[in-house]
């Protein structure tokens, strides 16, 4: 089984997912989901927790057989497209699907908020699922709680957004 791509109105990723289940073949398919991180929100002057969506837009599917897939998601009365080129669906690759296997491990498919401090200019994740892939950061904001990196996602070079919150700050060592 391969995961595939499959693009949907953003916003729309969970009516999609339950319409997939309902109007598709469940022999055909077999995990879908929509790949979510937490993160930090301010609402009402207290840090609450939440999830958002990872890739807006895209819900990912297992399947054996993406010709008979693209078939019946035309049942489905929402708009979805299977990713590809004009004559082949595309699936992820290998170091894709590790990516979001290692970050999102586990049933939820949620990639947990990571803690972290700065040592001067570096950054060092103590805790969560950034930890070891400092040098994948490209940038830190840390007013939002989010560290950006730059990720091979569906064939392309995606700048993407986890959460990460800095606990501490300590200048650069002389």
């Amino acid at each position: 089984m391969r995961i595939y791509a499959i693009q949907v109105a953003s916003g729309q990723e969970a009516k999609v997912e339950e319409l997939i289940r309902r109007f598709v073949d469940e022999a055909l398919v077999g995990e879908i989901f929509v790949p979510r991180f937490e993160t930090m929100r301010r609402c009402k002057g207290e840090w609450q927790k939440r999830t958002e969506r990872l890739a807006p837009g895209y819900l990912f599917v297992e399947t054996h057989d993406a010709e008979k897939l693209a078939l019946q998601l035309r049942r489905v009365p929402a708009f979805t497209k299977v990713l590809g080129n004009n004559e082949v669906f595309i699936p992820l690759n290998d170091e894709e699907v590790a990516w979001l296997n290692a970050f999102t491990g586990g049933d939820r498919r949620v990639i947990e908020m990571s803690e972290g401090i700065v040592e001067g200019s570096k950054v060092v994740v103590l805790r969560g699922p950034l930890r070891g892939h400092e040098a994948e950061i490209k940038r830190i904001d840390r007013h939002r709680r989010m560290a950006e990196l730059e990720v091979s996602m569906l064939g392309r070079m995606k700048t993407i957004r986890l959460g990460l919150e800095i606990i501490s700050k300590s200048p650069a060592k002389a």
